[in-house]
Parts: structure tokens; sequence; C-alpha cells
């Protein structure tokens, strides 16, 4: 009989902290925050502290050297490149990837026999392991036995083979459309989500007025659907900007540098060179630069929301 009122206080107890909307707030983001913690925090400390050292895979010591591993990557040619390189990956995938993000969003969300395989279809590209399908891209941009050659040849676009990793601007392109082609389902699927969110009666009542395809897509869809594209473009740029597999994969930055970007030349220098320090201090300078993007983007998508 005595034990019945301690149950009934602990039960109570635990009604009471179920009931706390700051509790089970603090109790479901605990787990979100130890990851971002542990798989993000402790690392990016780790990057800055190294970034200020003089580590090398050879001495592993920690002595502070303040900041000369940025003036040495500073007076570095192949930094400057990388860094110009980086722009132009991320910003010509970015415009590709929207453009045929949109054009995909728009054929998803029409009504057809067999949409739901073909939306499997799109999503195979995002969902394939990146190292697997940039190893198949390798294949079809081979030198000699490129599928992609053959169409060409056979469309009489082109006389003979086109060395598309040896040389350097078709290096790059070819660095770009693996890209684009890589994460344009994603944003064509967050597209996807912004145009079924739009009312039905709008696009109707643009019908009533006459409107054809294009002016509905260019006054009616386009500008509601403005944040959405926003939002797909911050992640495609994020994803190309911090990205190394799909340059490192294709060319592992050549010929002469002219597909290195930040990421992969800092694990060259880092990793594979041994120079931790300059390393971490190249990868660092990824995070200002990705943060006044990721801001510049996020105000635009504030401004391009309706009041």
């Amino acid at each position: 009989m005595t034990a019945a009122p301690a149950v009934r206080r602990r039960a109570r107890t635990r009604a009471g902290l179920a009931d706390r909307d700051g509790f089970l707030a603090w109790a479901l983001l605990l787990p979100s925050v130890v990851y971002i913690v542990a798989l993000v925090g402790v690392p990016f400390l780790l990057a800055v502290a190294f970034a200020f050292s003089d580590v090398t895979t050879g001495d592993p010591s920690f002595d502070f050297v303040g900041f000369r591993n940025f003036t040495e990557i500073f007076h570095d040619g192949v930094f400057w490149r990388a860094l110009v390189n980086t722009l132009v990956f991320t910003g010509a995938s970015m415009v590709l990837i929207v453009v045929f993000g949109k054009i995909l969003a728009n054929v998803l969300v029409a009504d057809f026999h067999g949409k739901w395989f073909v939306r499997f279809l799109v999503l195979l590209p995002w969902t394939t392991p990146v190292a697997l399908s940039t190893i198949s891209w390798l294949w079809f941009l081979d030198s000699i036995y490129s599928p992609v050659d053959w169409v060409l040849r056979h469309a009489g676009l082109i006389s003979g083979n086109v060395v598309w990793l040896g040389r350097p601007w078709t290096a790059m392109g070819s660095v770009v459309a693996v890209q684009a082609w890589r994460l344009t389902p994603l944003a064509a699927v967050i597209m996807m989500a912004g145009l079924v969110a739009i009312p039905r009666d709008i696009d109707e009542a643009a019908r009533i007025d006459g409107a054809g395809f294009w002016r509905r897509m260019f006054e009616v869809t386009i500008p509601l659907t403005l944040p959405v594209i926003a939002v797909a473009g911050l992640f495609g740029a994020i994803m190309t900007f911090t990205d190394m597999t799909v340059p490192y994969v294709l060319t592992r930055g050549g010929p002469t540098h002219s597909t290195d970007v930040l990421a992969s030349w800092a694990y060259f220098r880092g990793i594979e060179g041994g120079d931790v320090g300059q390393g971490a201090a190249i990868a660092l300078f990824l995070f200002p630069l990705l943060l006044a993007g990721a801001v510049a983007i996020l105000r635009a998508v504030r401004r391009l929301e309706p009041q």
C-alpha cells in the first residue's frame, strides 16, 4: 500500500516532463547536437589549430607558427588557380543545376503513365555513390573508347576522338557536366515541391486569360517558385563548393592543375603531400567564402518570399 503513492508520484513526474515543450525540444535536438559537435565542430576546431601549426605527417608535434601557412599559400600560384577553378566550377555547375532542375521538375509534375518509374530513374544519379558514378564517366569520356565520341562522330559533329580529360577547357567542362548531372535530380525534387505548392486556381486563371505556356512559365510559375529555386541553388552551391570527389576521380586536378579546386588542393597538400598545416589552411579558406555565399543567397531568398 505504501508503494502505490510513490509509483503515482513517479508517473506524474514523467507525465509532467512529457508535457513540457522545452524539455521535449532539447531531448529531441540532443542527438543532432551531439552529431554536429562530434562530426563538424571537433574537426573544424582541429583544422583551425592545424592551420596555425607546422604539423606534418612525418612530425605530428604541434608548434605554433602564426600566419606562416597562410602567407605561404597566398604566394602559391596553384592556390590562386585552384580558387579561380573553384569559383568557375561552382558557378557553372549551379547555373546548369538550376536550369536543368527546373526543366526536370516541370516534367516530373506532369501527369503521364509511368511517372513514378521515371521519378525513380531520375533519382538514380543522386542515390548512386559519387565515386562509382564518376568512375563510370571515366569510361564515357575515355579518349579512345568513349561512347560520347562515337555518337558525335556518327552525328557528323566531330571527325575524330576528343581528348575530353586531357585539355584544360574540355577537362573543366567535363567536370562541370558530371557535377551538374549528379546534383540536378536533387534540385528537381526541391523545385517539384515548390511547383506542387502553387495554387491551381492561379494557373487556371492565367489559362482563362489566354496566357500560353511560356507566359505562364515566366509570369506565374517562376516568380512564385523563386524562393524554392534559390534554395535549390544554395544546396547545389554548397555541395559543389566543398566537393573534391568529381575533380579528383576524373582528372586528379589535371592537366597542369586546370581542374584543381580548393578542396582537392587541400587534400593533395595536406594528405598526399604530408604538410597538414598548409592543407588545413587551404581547407579553412573555404569557410569564409562559403559563409558569404550562403548568407547572400539566404538574404535573397528572404527578399523573394511573399510578404
